[in-house]
């Protein structure tokens, strides 16, 4: 969720340990009319994320979450080049389903 007082900031963090990215947490953005127009902004047809969006249509709460890179872990401690080798259905920025 970008920060309303700089939008070039947002509000995140980072947990890295021994140059590996452990965790990422942030604010989830949760207003659907912002969702809408950064999913237009960034060219991703809305038909093919309204099921997301849907459930933030009558309201949700601001909230946050974080993600443990378990696969970065992996990968690191099996000595893998890339990150795909660690898990079994690899999602990316360019791939929502498995």
């Amino acid at each position: 969720m970008r920060c309303p007082d700089n939008p070039g900031l947002t509000r995140s963090y980072d947990l890295i340990g021994h140059g590996l990215e452990i965790t990422t947490g942030a604010q989830r953005e949760h207003r659907y009319e912002i969702l809408a127009r950064q999913a237009a902004e960034k060219g991703l047809g809305q038909e093919n994320i309204q099921f997301y969006l849907d459930f933030f249509r009558f309201g949700c709460p601001p909230h946050g979450g974080f993600g443990f890179g378990l696969s970065r872990f992996l990968m690191v401690t099996l000595g893998l080049s890339n990150v795909r080798e660690a898990v079994f259905l690899f999602r990316g920025p360019n791939r929502l389903h498995p």
